[in-house]
């Protein structure tokens, strides 16, 4: 056993995008709990795969809470794309939207960033924390709940070691040890799609605009990055398609695209890096347990029609960090069940809704049903007709729905 036992307020395990971030909200409160941020490859790492050159879309109300929480300035410097404006198509079908951050009154609809700049500026955040220890290379082997504390043995630098804290927060994605070794079982459905994730060179310059098309096998995003006419692919494809996609030599691949694309940005021209994801819907029952929070993937893991996930996650460190800090104000536990009870309940219309938007979307426009297609190209057309309707859409394309956090208000914790 590796040095004595040690002690937090919270233990957060997963140092990817939420837990890294739910770290930065608390640790730069100023009377900010002891918190230990447990990662299993450390943030500097070559190999670290929350933080390779894969791209997230965020939403214009993370950047709110990046900035709120004192990250936003790093990602910034680091290079952010704004999404100016979404062109939302259908293949095949002349049913198209457009939404403008123009008419939502906002600089930017969203952006989109690099995972590994994203990383750099949460590490960098990371280190002007005092009260936030990174225990890193390691992973939870074992966990013991108690009365008033939750007991973790961590396989740490190649030694046993155990950490305790008053609450545990599981942040370590799809395949959540944390929630395994808690005997939580997610409810899962498989989309039978994958996304194949890419950055691609086109001919014609982005301006800023992010395209959403939908087709018959699934969605496929080309977002805008760093560079007029630099994309972030997402190619949701059905799984029996995919090995073939991968397979293809780069020049077929791009007239492949080329063509799914509908040549709203002209040819595809190059192609740097290719990877594919399998596509789920996961959701656990309830994301509390005692002296237990599941956030971000662990808790729930989204198709990613609309870019919600890290979005999404982002809001539950953002009302886990404001529920925590609140009841330490009040002299409470952090790992009290009516405090975690409050945040579950806080978070259910948030899940609801996301779940409810993205499902939706995958199975009524992965259906080329003649009288889904009118239905679908219909709504597309009308919502530039219904101005309240389409101001919801934006709302939720912008993580604005239901209930803000005061890091999303831009107030301090």
């Amino acid at each position: 056993m590796k040095g004595a036992e040690c002690e937090f307020d919270l233990l957060i395990v997963g140092g990817g995008l939420v837990g890294a971030s739910l770290a930065c909200a608390l640790g730069g409160c100023a009377d900010a709990p002891r918190i230990g941020l447990v990662e299993a490859v450390p943030f500097d790492a070559s190999d670290q795969p929350s933080y390779d050159g894969r791209a997230s879309a965020l939403a214009w109300g993370s950047r709110c809470i990046l900035d709120g929480i004192g990250v936003w300035p790093g990602v910034e410097a680091g290079g952010a794309e704004p999404i100016g404006a979404i062109h939302v198509s259908d293949r095949g079908h002349f049913g198209v939207t457009r939404l403008s951050a123009r008419e939502a009154g906002v600089p930017a609809l969203g952006y989109v960033v690099r995972n590994r700049t994203l990383g750099n500026a949460l590490a960098q955040r990371l280190q002007t924390l005092p009260t936030v220890e990174v225990i890193t290379p390691a992973q939870p082997q074992a966990l013991a709940i108690e009365d008033e504390r939750a007991v973790v043995t961590l396989q740490h630098a190649g030694e046993a070691r155990r950490v305790s804290a008053r609450l545990l927060v599981a942040a370590d994605g799809g395949r959540s040890a944390v929630r395994a070794l808690a005997g939580i079982e997610p409810q899962s459905r498989d989309y039978g799609q994958s996304a194949v994730i890419a950055e691609v060179r086109m001919a014609r310059p982005h301006r800023g605009c992010a395209f959403e098309r939908f087709t018959e096998t699934g969605p496929l995003a080309l977002l805008p990055l760093d560079g007029r006419d630099r994309c972030s692919l997402v190619w949701s494809a059905r799984s029996d398609e995919v090995e073939g996609l991968l397979a293809l030599d780069e020049a077929d691949f791009l007239a492949r695209l080329t063509r799914r694309s509908g040549r709203l940005l002209g040819e595809a021209l190059e192609l740097h890096g290719r990877h594919a994801y399998p596509l789920a819907l996961q959701l656990v029952e309830q994301p509390v347990g005692p002296r237990l929070a599941l956030v971000g993937n662990a808790a729930h893991a989204v198709h990613p029609v609309g870019g919600q996930g890290y979005n999404l996650g982002l809001r539950d460190a953002a009302a886990l960090a404001e529920a925590v800090i609140d009841g330490l104000r009040a002299g409470h536990d952090p790992g009290a069940p009516d405090l975690l009870e409050r945040y579950a309940a806080g978070r259910s219309a948030d899940y609801r809704r996301t779940v409810r938007f993205t499902d939706t979307m995958v199975g009524l426009f992965s259906n080329n049903l003649p009288p889904l297609a009118a239905l679908r190209n219909a709504g597309l057309f009308g919502l530039d007709l219904l101005p309240p309707l389409k101001r919801l859409l934006m709302e939720h394309a912008m993580g604005l729905a239901g209930r803000q956090t005061r890091p999303a208000r831009g107030l301090p914790l």
